[in-house]
């Protein structure tokens, strides 16, 4: 076992090194001696980590903890401000439907004080999917819920049935309905899958196109007339569809580019206390009844009281086939940083691939990593947005503040669409 952990240790500094990294993510081994048992002092600031919200709910569970409210509270605080805004098509209320129009949530949850697990999957018509599958947690003996029994048992214990498409939703399902493409054929795991056609730089696309997936999600400069002609194509749709102007725009780009995302919390006190929390309504225009990691855990959320917590935002089947929450934490208990167990967690998810490129540019995923003594770090399989920005994470230990992810790759993604 000592060698086996030394080895790692030795691989995991030398691969580290190539990448750039926060100061947090740095932390040091606290037990240099791989044959002791790892402990963690805890920290003397509450720490939560999470993805860009953009409202104050981040600063609300800080101060939640602050007063000494549990950890799962303060994480479910913040997924349920994102349940609520109909505006964020990747959770919740508002979010994008499966291609029946009907949207469908999952979420899981972790207290680590008691370890103890709740998820639900496949939810529909109830928004505070956080909360039910903390509800699951501590009110039966099961630790998930799917589909129309996680309904009648959310109905049982007092959440307000709803319906969660919204009529923006409704309207860009619809026009996805008549212009888009979705999610069946082989994946990119498949042998008979093959990478789409490149649009040629600078190519205007026929009138008539459901060339849509010709298209990069992220393209470059060299793109923009195949992007602005396919967004007048859409956008003119759109108009005809009844889609009001404020919403054809976003509506073009949904169709384009459906929304994936997710939201994971962790929080930890001042008594070394973790939980983590997640929320999704998963990818748009999903087959009915299909799962991402969000539920799974060890996949989307994992906790571990004695190590850390993480969760994951991105290509939810591939995030499932390494179980890799579970093995981000795993890490940490044989002795790597967070930065080092989230890298090395990606790397195995390459190795899936071989890493073959061509692949795996398809592909994304973040980790967001917290360590019981309040390390943390977030990890991307690559670095950069369709902007060219480097893809950013919340941490909040006294002070707000968005801080880069380190990443496996140099790059963008071109789509998580198995096209």
């Amino acid at each position: 076992m000592s060698t086996t952990r030394r080895a790692f240790l030795s691989r995991s500094a030398i691969l580290a090194a190539s990448v750039a990294g926060s100061a947090a993510a740095q932390t040091p081994n606290p037990h240099p001696n791989p044959d002791a048992p790892l402990t963690f002092q805890p920290p003397r600031r509450p720490v939560i980590i999470t993805r860009e919200t953009l409202d104050n709910s981040v600063t609300e569970a800080y101060a939640l903890l602050e007063q000494g409210a549990d950890t799962l509270e303060a994480a479910i605080h913040v997924c349920q401000a994102r349940e609520d805004d109909p505006s964020d098509h990747s959770v919740g209320l508002g979010g994008l439907p499966n291609e029946d129009g009907i949207v469908e949530l999952d979420a899981s949850v972790m207290h680590g004080p008691t370890r103890r697990a709740g998820s639900v999957a496949a939810l529909t018509n109830i928004r505070h999917a956080a909360k039910l599958a903390d509800t699951v947690m501590r009110r039966t003996a099961h630790v998930m819920i799917v589909g129309n029994g996680a309904e009648k048992f959310a109905v049982a214990e007092g959440f307000e049935p709803e319906n969660l498409l919204t009529d923006d939703a409704r309207k860009i399902w619809l026009l996805w309905k008549e212009h888009g493409i979705g999610w069946w054929g082989p994946g990119i795991d498949s042998p008979d899958w093959k990478p789409p056609v490149a649009t040629p730089p600078g190519a205007i696309p026929q009138a008539a196109l459901p060339s849509m997936l010709q298209l990069p999600r992220h393209p470059t400069r060299e793109h923009l007339p195949a992007v602005e002609a396919r967004m007048r194509f859409l956008s003119d749709r759109a108009g005809r569809m009844g889609i009001p102007a404020r919403l054809r725009a976003e509506a073009a780009l949904q169709v384009l580019w459906p929304t994936t995302g997710t939201i994971h919390v962790s929080a930890l006190n001042t008594k070394g206390e973790m939980s983590g929390a997640t929320s999704t309504s998963g990818l748009a225009w999903k087959i009915p009844g299909r799962v991402g990691d969000s539920p799974i855990i060890g996949a989307g959320c994992y906790t571990d009281q004695d190590i850390g917590s993480a969760g994951a935002t991105g290509n939810g089947e591939e995030n499932i086939k390494i179980a890799g929450a579970h093995t981000i934490v795993d890490l940490m208990r044989r002795g790597a940083t967070p930065k080092e167990a989230g890298l090395e967690t990606l790397r195995r998810l390459a190795r899936n691939y071989n890493n073959d490129m061509t692949r795996l540019r398809y592909l994304d995923m973040i980790y967001y990593i917290l360590r019981k003594d309040g390390a943390y770090a977030s990890v991307s399989l690559w670095s950069t947005r369709g902007t060219g920005e480097q893809k950013k994470f919340v941490v909040h230990d006294g002070t707000l503040r968005t801080e880069p992810c380190d990443y496996l790759f140099e790059g963008t993604t071109q789509s998580i669409h198995p096209f």
